[in-house]
């Protein structure tokens, strides 16, 4: 842990020595949250120095994927998984090997002056592999990760996460709770490096599942969101090359909140929003880390497996991949059920399959979106009536626009609007390698065809992928 660092002014950049190595911070004074409360760049990395051997427990050893808030958290990041070129002598980086075929040197981070480092580069969120830099091909963790639908209650995932808990201590395995910063929670569970990234993720959905039939009101393992409710138990997470914030991340929220690690009497009644930058360093100091003894749980996932096994021989074959994955045996076609055409809903109720197949990863011709796990419903001639029950009503780059956009919506169709649920608005957030946009679809499932708008132009309509989708048609 680095108990203090000192300071020493350096130009414009201050130089902290933590740990016997000096670490340069360029832009102490950055502002990095002016909203709710005021926080500069060194007031982050003061943080993480104040809860060192708490956020080290999830990413030390590790290869990571660099998040960067390069301009503070009130602006748009984007991710590196490449090291920078400037790396100090004393840290280390990995190659690690993408499901594309790529490869790229991640950095990895060893001890407290190279989280200093890594956040000085802009990481507020720290995205750690599941796997260690000795062994890339076999995780260590299991990752749950509880996402709310829209209109979700926290209540509701605080159930979802002690019934996650009593799954995996029921197969073997010790749960750790820990909320997002956001809306959501994780609950991770240390396992032996013995199986690999295809195996851990059929586990993760074998859990999923089963948490779904324990309280099919309140949790859901599908993965379109059109099919989804309640709690989403992310299975996906667990597949190779995907990452989430662990503890004691800082998420782009007005006041700072933290991914903070609980301990399971602390679940059913903590608040997300007690945990900020603010906060966390007096109950550090005061309880430590409620996570300390985590590495010292490692576990089994053969009972997980054993239940995989009794899934797939009741008919319940692979669930989707990413879109960037191979398709795996087993698995049901890769298209949200609104679209598919001439099938019912035996085509993705009934995902028959023996198993999972080979394990084989290559790169397919999607657009790289963060959420591409729908394709893209292309606007159709305005007036018609749709009959399928999804519309694109608006896109943009700046998500506030884009749910004016919707609110505009609401007003031009308020039958239609009147009969909508909470989860029948889909926001997705879409990321290509230089920019973020986002994308507003309402499912009118609820809504009587007869009365369904038809698909017409979003408003507003800007779609950074446009131009790169017409240059592809016009070269075919």
């Amino acid at each position: 842990m680095a108990k203090s660092a000192k300071t020493e002014k350096v130009d414009d950049a201050v130089v902290l020595q933590v740990n016997g190595h000096d670490v340069r911070m360029s832009s102490p004074g950055k502002p990095y949250f002016t909203k709710q409360v005021q926080l500069s760049k060194l007031d982050i990395v003061q943080y993480f120095l104040s809860v060192a051997p708490g956020a080290l427990r999830g990413i030390v050893g590790r290869p990571i994927v660099l998040k960067r808030f390069v301009n503070g958290a009130e602006a748009e990041p984007f991710y590196q998984k490449r090291a920078p070129s400037d790396l100090p002598a004393w840290m280390r980086t990995v190659t690690l090997s993408f499901p594309s075929g790529r490869t790229a040197e991640e950095v990895v981070v060893d001890e407290a002056a190279g989280l200093a480092w890594v956040v000085n580069l802009g990481c507020m969120e720290l995205h750690p592999h599941p796997v260690t830099a000795e062994d890339l091909d076999h995780p260590n963790e299991l990752r749950v990760d509880l996402d709310p639908g829209p209109g979700v209650g926290w209540e509701d995932v605080r159930a979802v996460a002690m019934e996650a808990k009593a799954v995996l201590e029921e197969h073997g395995l010790t749960a750790w709770a820990k909320t997002s910063g956001s809306r959501g929670m994780h609950v991770n569970a240390r396992i032996a490096q013995q199986w690999d990234f295809t195996e851990v993720r059929r586990a993760a959905l074998a859990l999923a599942r089963e948490v779904e039939r324990r309280v099919p009101a309140l949790a859901s393992s599908k993965w379109w969101k059109e099919e989804r409710h309640g709690v989403f138990l992310d299975y996906n997470q667990n597949a190779k090359d995907r990452t989430t914030a662990s503890a004691y991340s800082v998420r782009p929220l007005p006041d700072a909140r933290v991914s903070a690690p609980l301990q399971w009497d602390e679940v059913m009644t903590c608040d997300p929003g007690d945990f900020t930058v603010l906060t966390m360093p007096k109950r550090f100091a005061a309880i430590g880390d409620p996570h300390a003894e985590m590495d010292a749980t490692v576990g089994s996932l053969e009972g997980l497996l054993e239940l995989a096994a009794r899934d797939e021989a009741s008919g319940l074959g692979d669930a989707p991949w990413p879109p960037h994955f191979a398709k795996a045996e087993g698995e049901g076609k890769r298209v949200a059920p609104s679209k598919a055409k001439g099938t019912g809903a035996k085509a993705f109720g009934d995902q028959m399959g023996e198993g999972f197949g080979e394990k084989r990863f290559r790169k397919r011709a999607v657009a790289k979106t963060e959420d591409a796990d729908q394709a893209e419903v292309k606007p159709k001639r305005a007036g018609r009536v749709s009959k399928d029950p999804l519309v694109v009503v608006a896109q943009s780059r700046d998500k506030a626009a884009a749910e004016a956009g919707l609110e505009r919506w609401k007003v031009a169709h308020p039958e239609a609007a009147a009969l909508l649920a909470v989860d029948d608005v889909l926001v997705d957030r879409m990321r290509g390698s230089a920019y973020v946009w986002y994308r507003i679809r309402v499912n009118l499932r609820h809504v009587p065809e007869d009365v369904r708008p038809g698909h017409g132009v979003p408003d507003p309509d800007d779609d950074p992928t446009r131009e790169w989708k017409e240059s592809a048609i016009e070269k075919e």
